[in-house]
């Protein structure tokens, strides 16, 4: 498969869950259609969206079967493994079977806070026990450290490391990336709401939180952005933007699981320590929700 795959939306996948807290694969499996039938490209298994420190070995694996026997091969499916164990982290890899899963997406080590050269020495050790290609994910709002654009440039040219989803924020860093790796490396948003300019600047797209809630819309904005029809992708960047920032508001995925639910796709349910969102929020992304359905 070519790298180029990656190139364009990608969604975060939530993991529903049924009021008695367990996998919704129902849930699941209409998510997967709606994604799809609305224009995704790729989806993402297990990532922070997808609430996947709140799952066991054995759930991890039965979602990772369910999206890959669900999907159908309709499109590339990127599992997420991570941690803060390199140690750890590997036996992980080396423990599951990969089949049907084209890429992984592993977040920069969390909560130790290694130096810029323990995560070069960590990512390098991934990247030679992963069956597959890794795509590296930077996000110091959770991490706890930012991965510099220095290491990632210096990790761009590891042998099986294809692109970085990039979550700090920092448009000079973004720059930098674009600046000095190669064309093939993917570079790819991960905040919604700056997606738009980052493809300006030299981005091959996103993977999504929003994607799922509103995958027409959202994935039309990305493409005609790539296409370089700034002017039409920007009418759908703006009725988007205010939902996007809503869905946030108190954490993620307490707001895309209460559009998913106004959308009929799965309950808002989520496992402690996380709780939904608050009345008052609800209320306003009902509005949004409405608004963005109306227009479409």
């Amino acid at each position: 498969m070519s790298y180029q795959a990656f190139r364009g939306s990608g969604v975060a996948l939530v993991t529903p869950f049924t009021a008695k807290g367990e996998i919704d694969f129902n849930g699941l499996g209409k998510l997967i259609d709606y994604c799809i039938g609305g224009g995704i490209q790729y989806l993402v298994s297990l990532g922070t969206t997808g609430e996947s420190v709140n799952l066991s070995k054995e759930e991890k694996v039965a979602v990772l079967d369910f999206t890959v026997e669900h999907t159908m091969g309709r499109v590339p499916i990127v599992a997420g493994f991570g941690g803060n164990s390199t140690h750890q982290l590997i036996k992980e890899i080396g423990a599951f079977h990969f089949n049907g899963i084209d890429a992984i997406l592993s977040v920069s080590p969390y909560y130790n806070k290694p130096t810029q050269q323990g995560i070069i020495v960590h990512y390098k050790e991934v990247a030679k026990a992963a069956p597959k290609p890794v795509i590296l994910y930077n996000v110091p709002g959770r991490t706890g450290s930012n991965m510099t654009a220095e290491t990632t440039i210096a990790l761009s040219e590891v042998e099986n490391i294809i692109g970085v989803k990039e979550a700090s924020g920092n448009f000079s860093q973004c720059m930098q990336i674009v600046k000095h790796t190669r064309k093939e490396f993917l570079k790819i948003s991960g905040d919604d709401n700056i997606t738009l300019p980052l493809i300006a600047l030299g981005f091959d797209g996103v993977i999504s939180v929003s994607g799922q809630g509103f995958p027409k819309q959202f994935s039309e904005m990305v493409n005609l952005s790539l296409k370089g029809d700034f002017e039409s992708a920007k009418v759908l960047h703006y009725a988007l933007v205010d939902v996007t920032d809503m869905l946030f508001a108190e954490g993620n995925p307490g707001g895309i699981k209460e559009v998913l639910r106004l959308a009929g796709i799965c309950e808002a349910n989520m496992r402690l320590p996380l709780v939904g969102i608050s009345p008052a929020l609800q209320a306003k992304i009902k509005t949004e929700f409405d608004k963005i359905l109306k227009k479409d």
